[in-house]
């Protein structure tokens, strides 16, 4: 049987990983589901999503020098999205034109505190300036680590 893409199948959750699922297929094949392949949602524990054993449908994604990439999210229906309004400026809002609510806004406004002014942006940082970050940072970063391995020797030379 070959496994072109699009192709369904049934297989068994052999072993998990961190970073996916091995699954047994049809003819002693093994195909591998990645983490971002289980669900339409954010997955940060397979375990959470998969056991071992369990029966899954997946599609094939791929089929490349013996590698079989596997998707069970491909076979579940999207989520809808909600219709939030877009902003104007977006060429593909779907909203509609904005009325005229000013009677509205101007009895809201004497409701609302004042908004702070805008702060500007910060200028961009020169080379040197971000040099001078970054060796700060490591030497921090070393004074961190050194006192953490004298700490350990002091430790163990007491033990002796």
């Amino acid at each position: 049987m070959e496994l072109t893409v699009g192709t369904v199948l049934e297989g068994k959750v052999k072993s998990i990983t961190s970073f996916g699922a091995f699954i047994s297929l049809p003819e002693n094949k093994t195909g591998m589901v990645h983490i971002s392949e289980v669900t339409n949602a954010y997955v940060s524990d397979i375990r959470a999503h998969l056991t071992e054993g369990q029966d899954v449908k997946v599609v094939v994604i791929g089929n490349e020098n013996g590698k079989i990439n596997l998707s069970i999210k491909r076979l579940e229906p999207k989520p809808q999205r909600e219709n939030a309004p877009r902003a104007a400026g977006n060429p593909r809002s779907t909203a509609a034109p904005r009325r005229d609510n000013s009677s509205f806004q101007n009895q809201s406004a004497q409701n609302r505190p004042a908004r702070p002014a805008p702060v500007p942006p910060a200028a961009p940082k020169t080379a040197d300036q971000l040099f001078e970050e970054k060796l700060k940072a490591f030497m921090s970063e070393s004074d961190t680590k050194l006192s953490s391995i004298r700490a350990d020797h002091r430790t163990k030379s007491r033990r002796r």
